[in-house]
């Protein structure tokens, strides 16, 4: 379990990130086709996991634009944004943002990922849905970089994480 705030206040995921070096747990997501999705889609490419609330939040459509804009140049990476929005929400968002270069997933139909990558809420009013997390994944689906953001109003790391895959 990992402490993190939410506008000072302490809540709590329910475990830890993956560990830099381990291999990134399977998941499956679901797509703005409404499509099942999981980690074999992304096969021989790097991916940025971009875990946000929701993409109804200022940080979250802030961090999701900047991925959009910065992960572009780099060769055979895909930034996945993952939260709890419906499909329909996350597809209209990207669409009228123009953010080409990401993927929007939705955990609508299991928080298995979320359990799975140490980032499901447990208490508090955000209780059910994601902390913001970023984690980088290599070709080899090999955790290269982690970064459970301490407070959930607050943006990740872009630098960082956008430097472990280069």
């Amino acid at each position: 379990m990992a402490t993190i705030t939410l506008q000072g206040n302490e809540i709590h995921t329910i475990g830890d990130l993956p560990k830099v070096g381990e291999s990134a747990p399977d998941f499956i997501l679901v797509n703005s086709e409404l499509n099942n999705v999981s980690l074999k889609d992304f096969e021989k490419k790097n991916i940025i996991l971009n875990i946000i609330p929701s993409l109804d939040t200022p940080v979250c459509q802030k961090s999701t634009k900047l991925f959009n804009q910065k992960a572009s140049d780099i060769d055979q990476t895909v930034i996945l944004a993952v939260s709890a929005d419906l499909p329909f929400a996350m597809k209209r968002f990207c669409s009228s943002e123009n953010l080409d270069n990401i993927t929007p997933l939705s955990m609508m139909r299991s928080r298995n990922f979320a359990k799975d990558y140490g980032v499901l809420i447990e208490d508090g009013p955000l209780a059910g849905i994601t902390a913001r997390a970023v984690i980088a994944i290599n070709k080899e689906n090999n955790v290269i970089y982690t970064q459970l953001v301490n407070e959930i109003t607050d943006e990740p790391d872009y630098n960082s994480v956008l430097d472990s895959l280069k």
